[in-house]
This record gives C-alpha cells, sequence and structure tokens, in this order.
C-alpha cells in the first residue's frame, strides 16, 4: 500500500530535496546522519551512505538508486542489516495549482523483517511512512517558501 501526501510546492521542489543526498536523514524516519553521498546521485547506482538507530547503537549501511526519472519517480533499495532491506519507490505528480502530489509505496525485499507477517509488517511501514512524508514536505515546502520570499524581494528591489 502506498502512502501519500499533498505537498504545496512543485514537483521540482520536491525532487530539489529528493536530488540532495545530503538531506536524506531530515526526511526520512530512522535515518540518523549522512556519511557520504555518490558523486551523480540520483543516477542509477549510486548511493546514498548513511546510519540508522541512535547513539551509541548506530548501524552503518546504504541507499541505491534503481530508477530515476527527473520530477517524476525515484526507486531506491534502502538497506539496513542486519534488519533487512527494502524497495522504495517515490512519484511525484503535479496537480495543476502548483502542488504535487507526493506517494511512497515501501516493502521489505530481504532479511529477517520478511518473517514478519505482511498486514503487520505494512502497517508498520505505513506509519513511518506517513511521518516520512509529513517531513518531506517541511522541508520541499519550507524550501519553496524561502525561494518564494527571495524572489519577492529581488521583484520588490528593482522597483
Amino acid at each position: 500500500m502506498a502512502e501519500q501526501r499533498r505537498l504545496m510546492c512543485s514537483p521540482e521542489q520536491v525532487f530539489a530535496v529528493l536530488n540532495d543526498g545530503w538531506t536524506y536523514p531530515l526526511w526520512v524516519v530512522g535515518a540518523s546522519r549522512m556519511r557520504d553521498v555518490d558523486d551523480g546521485w540520483p543516477a542509477p547506482g549510486t548511493k546514498l551512505h548513511h546510519s540508522f538507530g541512535v547513539w551509541p547503537v548506530l548501524i552503518d549501511d546504504s541507499t541505491e538508486v534503481l530508477e530515476h526519472e527527473p520530477s517524476k519517480r525515484l526507486v531506491l533499495e534502502a538497506r539496513g542489516w542486519p534488519i533487512g532491506k527494502a524497495r522504495v519507490e517515490i512519484t511525484v505528480e503535479a496537480n495543476g495549482d502548483g502542488s504535487s502530489l507526493v506517494r511512497i509505496a515501501e516493502d521489505a525485499t530481504g532479511g529477517p523483517v520478511r518473517l514478519v507477517p505482511e498486514p503487520v509488517r505494512q502497517a508498520t511501514i505505513d506509519f513511518r511512512n506517513r511521518e516520512t512524508l509529513r517531513r518531506l514536505g517541511y522541508v520541499a515546502e519550507g524550501r519553496a517558501s524561502n525561494q518564494a520570499d527571495i524572489s519577492e524581494r529581488s521583484g520588490s528591489a528593482e522597483t
């Protein structure tokens, strides 16, 4: 099941956040820090090197881009060993009013987490992804608002 949220910014503004690998811990629930971002992110095959958990129990792992359609779709393989790995698909659609509909569909693809019954596993994933979308909205809408403020100030300075 996919979670979705309407964000008051364009798909390009949403993807400005997704394309900046260093922002990953700002919007992904459970990600606590970035260690590195591969050159070329988010091209297929590039990775984010992150940690999840809380100090002193931090687990270092990575997330790899499987597919990328600029400003439309991003498919990731998120790893969190020893727990497992998951396929995450993020899609963004323009609503025609300057807003975007963002969807996240995720499920475990390997590791011990696959042993959790699907309804229980999906309920947990959906809960986490609702918060992830909320955080992504704060970052993307905040950046969009700041850009609009800067544009307004620049425009008013010229008149």
